[in-house]
C-alpha cells in the first residue's frame, strides 16, 4: 500500500467558503506572488478562462494550459493551468491550488480528488479551495493544515416562486438536462425575447460566445444546466430553479442544500446581492432549506471517495486487485467502479486483448486506452469497441494509430449542416479524437491531428452556436422588450 499523504516543507492551506467570496482569485493571485505554480480546475471552460487570465498577466511562454482535450505546453512554463484530472503531480512548483475540493465526495469523479487532496503538493504553499462543508474532513485526512474562512462579499436571498413572464432581468434560469434547457429557451423566446445557453457539454468556443450574447446584454436571460455552478462568473443577479431534480448517472434524486448553494450562489457578483427562487414546475423551497442557502450552513462531507493511486501492472488479475484495494484510513470510502474500470473487464473478455495485455507496458498501455472518457455518452459495449480498435492498432507492428483511420474517423464529423442535435452529437464525438491527440505516443504526427480535430471543433462549434441564437433568440422581440 502506497503512502496516503506526503509531507511537504511547505504550508498547506485549506481556503473555504461559499460562492463569490474571492476563493480561486486569492489562490490565483498566491499562486502568481510564487516563481511557479500549478493550478487544478474542475471544468475544462474554467480552465480555459484562467489560462487566458494569467497568460494575459505572465505572457504565453510562462503559461501552459493541459485539459483532457487541450495541451498547450511552451518550452519551460512557470506556470501550469489543467483541469483535475490532468494536474501533471510530476512537476516541481512552489505553490499548488486544487479548486472546489469538496467534490471529493462526488461518487463518480470524488477519487481524483481525494487523490489531489493526499497527494498534491507544492514546495512552498498547497492551497485547497471550496466549501466549509469539508472543513472536519480535510482536518481529519490532511495533519497540520491551516484553515482560512472565506465570507461571501453580497447577501443572498430567496424571493419564492414566479413566473416566466415575471423574471427579473439578468436571471439564469436552471433545469438539469439538454432536453429542458432547450425547452425552457423555447419559452424564453417566445414570452421575453431569447435566451443564452450554457450546458457542460458545449466546447469552450460555443459557450463562450453564448456567454458574451448574455453579457453584452443582447439578451437578459441565460437558461442553464449546473455548469454555471463551477465558478464560470457571469453578471446574474436573480437565478431560478425550473428543476431541483437531477439525474446523478445512476438514479434521479432531488438536489442537496449545499448543491442548491452552489448554483443559487451565481446571483449576485462581488458586492452586488443577489436572489434566487423556483419557476415553471418546480416546487417552492421548504423554511429549512432556505435557511441553509442563506446562512451557508450545510451537513459536512462526511467521506471522501478514494481509489488506490498505487496500481499493480505485473498482471490483469494484480491489476484488478489494486483498484479493488480497500482505503488505508478513516474517513475514505472506496469508489464505485467508474467507466474506466467498466471498460477495463469488458474489454479485457476479448481472447486478443487479453492475450496482448499481459502485463508490464502492455498492461499499462490498455489502462491508459481505458482512461478515454465516452464523451459520445454511447452504450458501454459501443465504447468498449471503440477503445478496443485504439488499442489493437497501438499494440500492432506499427504501434501508432493509423494516419488514414483517424481521418476516416474525423472526416466523417466534419459537417456543420444539420439540427442543434446532430451538431452537438458531432462535437461530442470530436472531443474522442481532440482527446486522442493529446496523448503521448500514439500518433505519428500529434501535432498535425490536434490542430485537425481543433479546426473540425470550431467549426461544429461556430454552426452550433449560429443554431442555438436562431432557435432561441427572436432579436426583434428582445430589442423590443429592452426598449
Amino acid at each position: 500500500m502506497g503512502q496516503t499523504h506526503i509531507t511537504t516543507p511547505g504550508r498547506v492551506l485549506a481556503v473555504l467558503g461559499p460562492t463569490n467570496t474571492g476563493k480561486t482569485h486569492y489562490a490565483i493571485e498566491r499562486m502568481m506572488g510564487y516563481s511557479s505554480g500549478m493550478i487544478g480546475l474542475p471544468l475544462r471552460l474554467l480552465a480555459r478562462e484562467v489560462y487566458d487570465r494569467i497568460r494575459g498577466i505572465k505572457g504565453d511562454e510562462a503559461v501552459a494550459l493541459i485539459t483532457g482535450e487541450e495541451k498547450i505546453v511552451p518550452k519551460t512554463p512557470n506556470y501550469w493551468v489543467t483541469t483535475v484530472e490532468s494536474m501533471p503531480l510530476d512537476v516541481s512548483v512552489e505553490c499548488v491550488a486544487v479548486d472546489e475540493i469538496q467534490l471529493a465526495g462526488d461518487p463518480d469523479r470524488g477519487h481524483i480528488f481525494t487523490d489531489r487532496l493526499l497527494r498534491a503538493r507544492g514546495l512552498s504553499e498547497t492551497l485547497f479551495l471550496g466549501s466549509d462543508t469539508m472543513r472536519p474532513l480535510i482536518a481529519k485526512l490532511v495533519p497540520g493544515i491551516q484553515f482560512l474562512s472565506r465570507h461571501r462579499f453580497s447577501d443572498l436571498a430567496y424571493t419564492g416562486a414566479r413566473k416566466l413572464t415575471r423574471l427579473p432581468r439578468r436571471t439564469a434560469i436552471v433545469a438539469f438536462s439538454a432536453n429542458s434547457v432547450y425547452a425552457i429557451a423555447e419559452l424564453v423566446r417566445r414570452q421575453r425575447g431569447g435566451a443564452a445557453v450554457v450546458l457542460g457539454a458545449l466546447s469552450p468556443r460555443t459557450r463562450n460566445a453564448q456567454v458574451q450574447l448574455y453579457e453584452s446584454g443582447e439578451v437578459d436571460f441565460m437558461v442553464a444546466t449546473d455548469a454555471i455552478g463551477m465558478g464560470l462568473n457571469m453578471d446574474i443577479d436573480h437565478v431560478a430553479f425550473a428543476e431541483t431534480e437531477k439525474f446523478d448517472g445512476t438514479v434521479r434524486r432531488p438536489l442537496r442544500p449545499a448543491e442548491l448553494a452552489q448554483i443559487a450562489g451565481r446571483a449576485g457578483r462581488h458586492m452586488n446581492d443577489g436572489t434566487f427562487g423556483v419557476t415553471g414546475d418546480a416546487v417552492p423551497f421548504d423554511g429549512e432549506v432556505v435557511e441553509a442557502i442563506e446562512n451557508h450552513r450545510f451537513d459536512p462531507v462526511r467521506v471522501a471517495q478514494w481509489r488506490n493511486p498505487d496500481l499493480d501492472f505485473t498482471s490483469l488479475a494484480h491489476l484488478n486487485a489494486s483498484l479493488e484495494a480497500l482505503p488505508p484510513m478513516r474517513g475514505l470510502a472506496r469508489a464505485r467502479a467508474a467507466d474506466d474500470v467498466a471498460a477495463l473487464k469488458l474489454v479485457t473478455e476479448l481472447p486478443l486483448v487479453k492475450d496482448a495485455a499481459t502485463g508490464g507496458a502492455a498492461l499499462k498501455q490498455l489502462w491508459e486506452v481505458c482512461q478515454i472518457p465516452d464523451f459520445r455518452k454511447v452504450t458501454i459495449d459501443e465504447h468498449a469497441q471503440l477503445l478496443t480498435n485504439i488499442y489493437l492498432h497501438l499494440m500492432s507492428h506499427e504501434g501508432v494509430l493509423p494516419d488514414d483511420w483517424m481521418e476516416g474517423h474525423i472526416a466523417r464529423l466534419d459537417n456543420p449542416e444539420g439540427e442543434i442535435d446532430m451538431i452537438a452529437s458531432r462535437i461530442a464525438h470530436v472531443r474522442t479524437w481532440t482527446y486522442v491527440s493529446n496523448r503521448s505516443g500514439w500518433l505519428n504526427d500529434p501535432e498535425h491531428w490536434r490542430e485537425r480535430a481543433r479546426a473540425v471543433e470550431d467549426r461544429l462549434s461556430d454552426a452550433l452556436h449560429e443554431k442555438l441564437t436562431q432557435r432561441f433568440i427572436d432579436r426583434r422581440t428582445s430589442v423590443l422588450i429592452r426598449r
